[in-house]
């Protein structure tokens, strides 16, 4: 029987671990200077956490991976988004009462989705976040946006914009909801099986059809800044003024309406514009919810508002615009073994060195000489440390610098020492490009 991954996954093999490691690092480093904390929530939450009532987006109605326990009828859903679990436990550890407030907060974790899979989109999928909870303040939004748009930009992208639009508060969408279905009313007949429930259950989402997008009624469509009252007017003036001030370029895009229900006022994306990115251009995105931490229990007229980004996605619009996050590193020192009676010695130098800091490896294969060279070179090892017959019997060990070619036997007791010596020296900056056949250096004839 071949047992094969399941379809809209993907393994994460070693090779590729160092990028992702790297990314994850910028992320968490970027986050501190922000003063955002850490937060970690189940992988799998009560399923009404997500489900919330008469909840229009595609994620709720076809996406969710929803499960009851045996013998039980509670009914529990692997989290298809972050944001809900983040503020369900906000409400439920009464952060909010905290006298400082926003609780700004980051996760990092997998996700799941049941859609159709296609570069950049799997079923699932790791994502980064921040939220910034309990303060409603057009600073905060432009703070988390500020923090978006640094991030990206510091890696390095250049194809990348901003898309702004502002959903305005509840009376507001209220005005243009009953706008839509009015205008939408003769079309209905008209449009996919999709937007025919969200007409019912939230018309603004029609608008973001991918199926409809073309039809001659989504491009005369009344739009939302004619029906914003004058709260929501300012509070979205403030926003576009702080990052004008802060020189953050954006363009607001009045079709813009996410895909999750529980998104008010300020609304973003960040999107690549570079042409291998294909259908999957949006690489960040988010806005504000005035109503979710009140749903989970939390004080009226509590507010949020946060953004997350897939980092599959991510990595693939760096690739798109070649950058590398990190190149292969080396190991600091790769033990070679030439005599079999030595190698409980060089084990002990082996662990000697892994308890002081240094990145080491030594062969388990019981290869001979070449073989092990071969294996340091792949390794991209700064030292070689070789231990034969000699050092065996002098408890020494053969140390080889890779980047300059020089040797030198050590001590065992002392190699810890020698090689900070050479750490605080900077002698060993830079990767060994390999031996070819013939070499004469002294390691490589044996001696």
């Amino acid at each position: 029987m071949t047992y094969q991954i399941p379809r809209g996954t993907a393994d994460l093999l070693p090779d590729d671990s160092p990028a992702w490691q790297a990314l994850e690092q910028h992320l968490k480093d970027f986050c501190y200077l922000y003063d955002f904390r850490e937060i970690r929530t189940p992988i799998f939450e009560h399923t009404n956490v997500f489900k919330r009532e008469n909840d229009s987006s595609d994620m709720v109605n076809k996406e969710m991976y929803t499960f009851t326990l045996p013998g039980s009828k509670t009914s529990l859903t692997i989290r298809p988004e972050g944001t809900a679990g983040v503020v369900r436990s906000f409400v439920e550890n009464k952060l909010y009462a905290s006298p400082d407030l926003p609780a700004k907060l980051y996760y990092l974790g997998p996700m799941a989705r049941h859609e159709r899979p296609q570069k950049g989109r799997l079923r699932i999928f790791n994502q980064f976040g921040v939220e910034s909870l309990g303060a409603k303040s057009p600073y905060a939004d432009a703070e988390v946006m500020v923090l978006a748009y640094s991030i990206l930009k510091s890696l390095g992208l250049s194809d990348i914009r901003i898309l702004l639009n502002t959903l305005g508060d509840d009376e507001s969408r209220s005005a243009y909801r009953q706008a839509l279905k009015d205008y939408f009313a003769p079309y209905v007949q008209d449009l996919c099986g999709d937007c025919k429930r969200r007409y019912e259950q939230n018309p603004l989402r029609i608008l973001d059809c991918k199926v409809d997008h073309d039809l001659d009624c989504m491009k005369h469509a009344p739009k939302m800044s004619d029906y914003l009252n004058e709260e929501s007017r300012t509070y979205f003036r403030t926003v576009c003024e702080i990052l004008d001030r802060l020189e953050i370029p954006y363009e607001v895009e009045e079709d813009l309406v996410r895909g999750l229900d529980y998104y008010t006022h300020t609304v973003f994306e960040i999107v690549s514009v570079n042409r291998e990115m294909g259908a999957q251009s949006t690489v960040l995105a988010g806005g504000r919810y005035d109503n979710l931490i009140p749903y989970f229990g939390g004080p009226e007229g509590m507010s949020g508002i946060g953004w997350a980004l897939g980092l599959e996605r991510l990595l693939i619009a760096l690739q798109a615009e070649g950058i590398s996050l990190q190149e292969a590193a080396g190991v600091d020192c790769y033990v070679m073994v030439l005599d079999e009676q030595a190698r409980l010695f060089a084990f002990e130098v082996l662990t000697a060195l892994r308890a002081a800091g240094y990145q080491a490896d030594m062969d388990f294969q019981g290869r001979g000489f070449k073989g092990q060279f071969k294996a340091a070179d792949r390794a991209h090892a700064k030292h070689v440390l070789i231990i034969g017959t000699r050092e065996f019997e002098q408890q020494a060990v053969t140390v080889k610098n890779v980047a300059d070619q020089t040797q030198e036997t050590v001590q065992a007791e002392a190699l810890i020492e020698y090689l900070d010596g050479q750490e605080a020296a900077g002698e060993h900056g830079h990767h060994h490009e390999g031996h070819e056949e013939g070499c004469q250096c002294e390691a490589c004839r044996g001696e």
